[in-house]
């Protein structure tokens, strides 16, 4: 009795986190684009649905297994709280901004971080390869933009990362469509080596 596997029958968490990662990039890069303001909107999305719900379904995944997304959710999750820190803190008083070398900083470690879990991704499917991969050159458009001071690239960055919002939440869409339908509605691309289970049993 104690080697039985029990079946798994808990959901998949993958497009919550999905969904709360994808909004949430969409909004702020609206604002990166120069759309909008910084607003509390965006900063509200970045603590509960960006943050809180990313942490949730990272311990989610934690569950089922699965590494990767227990990483990449709970760390998304996590720099999301971490960003509304660094834009709210400073208003405070508790605490001096962040400079513009510190900022470029942290986007170069988010993006060598994203880096290492898009080399993951090769086994995966091609949506989800195609969300890393933009977030790859999303943190370093915006490392550039900051580092150099250029608008324009600001802008170009803002666009780019409404592009890899879109992926996400397209990606959420397929796994809720297709596991409600039983087939491929929307369709994810099929890895051409064998993809790394998701799932697996508790």
């Amino acid at each position: 009795m104690a080697d039985a596997k029990l079946h798994d029958t808990t959901a998949n968490p993958a497009p919550l986190g999905l969904l709360g990662f994808g909004m949430t990039t969409v909004l702020l890069n609206l604002h990166n684009a120069g759309l909008f303001e910084m607003n509390s909107m965006i900063l509200a999305m970045g603590i509960f649905y960006g943050g809180i719900a990313q942490v949730i379904a990272g311990l989610m995944e934690w569950k089922k297994g699965n590494t990767f997304g227990t990483v990449a959710f709970t760390s998304y999750g996590f720099f999301w709280l971490t960003l509304v820190g660094l834009v709210t803190f400073p208003k405070t008083g508790l605490m001096d901004a962040t400079s513009t070398g510190g900022l470029v900083a942290f986007l170069v470690m988010w993006g060598i971080f994203t880096a290492v879990l898009f080399v993951g991704t090769l086994k995966l499917s091609r949506i989800t390869q195609l969300v890393f991969g933009s977030l790859v050159v999303l943190f370093a458009l915006l490392a550039i933009g900051d580092a150099t001071g250029n608008e324009a690239i600001k802008h170009l960055a803002g666009w780019e990362g409404i592009l890899c919002g879109a992926f996400a939440i397209y990606d959420a869409a397929a796994q809720i469509i297709n596991e409600i339908y039983g087939r491929d509605v929307l369709p994810m691309g099929k890895p051409k080596a064998k993809a790394v289970a998701l799932k697996k049993a508790a």
